[in-house]
């Protein structure tokens, strides 16, 4: 009677050498030097010039250089390239992978270390009231000038126009699915900015489902809680979707010619920086028009992107075409509180 133990070692032997034969070995292709190309192609797949790419290149260099160049790993350069042209492009990661020879899992590890180490730059790039001094911030929005004349839209002491706008995000999975959905019909993030009238945001809030109504998310936030304990001389500015508050102005619901007209035409005028903002940051992300993954995700690449576009914005980066925004349909507020209705009088008679 034979052992079967005696029959392993060939067994083995051969188990081996057929999964030598069938190995495959990697092909690792040259990737060219992205940082090495006239700066209109830069701008075209980056949206950023040269110079522009090498700052942001250098500011995160410390958080995403790999710490090896085993198996040929990115370079800092390579892995903020490939994460600026998916902001720039909102295509799909095997599309960026072939375009940058490599594979969808490489193109998704480096957006996600670009991001979140952008994402630590928040406290550096966007800043409430702005960067500059808050008197220089009222000056500039009271100068905003009119569509038709030399003339300033002329409202006084504003430190911020503010609007809700919704990033359309894939369907999440889990019970929570519906609170996604806006009521426009789609899955979204709800964020909310504040700018200056430079087109600087200096306030971001990217963490709530589509479904949940502007002015909650005013409410709820931290630079409510900070006008509410007054830690800021000036008022901010929105559409009747929020609530008129002594430091936040809104439209009279139903003017009469004359003084009200004036405010509500003045208020909008400058509240359109909003909206404007929104386009450009639209216009150079094209991911924001629809980003295919988690809600968390979702947020911190929008966060990400705000701090590009203060960056795009304070370097003077190209501009790209402004899209209008759709105006919103938001359903009026009626719990405008007295004090709030009493400001807004007193500017009105000014």
């Amino acid at each position: 009677m034979s052992c079967p133990f005696l029959r392993q070692e060939p067994v083995a032997e051969g188990a081996r050498i057929i999964r030598r034969a069938l190995r495959i070995n990697r092909v690792l292709r040259d990737r060219q030097d992205p940082l090495a190309q006239r700066d209109n192609l830069m701008i075209e797949r980056y949206l950023f010039s040269q110079e522009g790419v090498i700052y942001i290149v250098n500011l995160l260099e410390p958080h995403v250089k790999c710490s090896t160049r085993r198996s040929r790993a990115l370079t800092t350069a390579e892995t903020v390239c490939i994460a600026l042209r998916f902001f720039a492009s909102g295509t799909f990661l095997y599309t960026i992978g072939d375009a940058e020879n490599l594979g969808k899992s490489a193109v998704c590890r480096a957006i996600r270390k670009v991001y979140l180490a952008l994402k630590q730059f928040l406290g550096g790039f966007v800043i409430f009231p702005s960067h500059l001094r808050p008197q220089a911030v009222k000056q500039n929005c009271f100068a905003i000038p009119r569509t038709y004349s030399i003339c300033s839209s002329g409202f006084p002491n504003v430190i911020g126009t503010i609007d809700c706008t919704h990033i359309p995000i894939k369907a999440p999975p889990g019970p929570n699915e519906g609170d996604f959905v806006n009521r426009k019909g789609f899955h979204s993030v709800n964020v909310q900015m504040v700018c200056d009238a430079m087109f600087h945001i200096t306030n971001v809030e990217a963490k709530w489902p589509g479904s949940v109504h502007d002015s909650r998310i005013f409410r709820e936030s931290h630079l409510c809680t900070l006008f509410e304990r007054g830690a800021y001389d000036g008022i901010l500015l929105g559409d009747r979707g929020y609530a008129c508050r002594q430091y936040f102005m809104t439209p009279f619901p139903d003017p009469t010619p004359g003084p009200q007209t004036r405010f509500n035409t003045a208020l909008a005028r400058t509240r359109a920086r909003i909206e404007m903002t929104f386009g450009q940051l639209k216009g150079r992300f094209q991911c924001l028009k629809g980003l295919r993954v988690a809600p968390d995700r979702a947020c911190d690449i929008i966060v990400a992107c705000a701090i590009l576009h203060n960056i795009a914005t304070i370097r003077k980066e190209r501009t790209p075409v402004v899209e209008v925004q759709p105006d919103d349909d938001l359903q009026p507020v009626h719990l405008d509180q007295p004090s709030g209705r009493a400001t807004r009088d007193r500017i009105k008679r000014q």
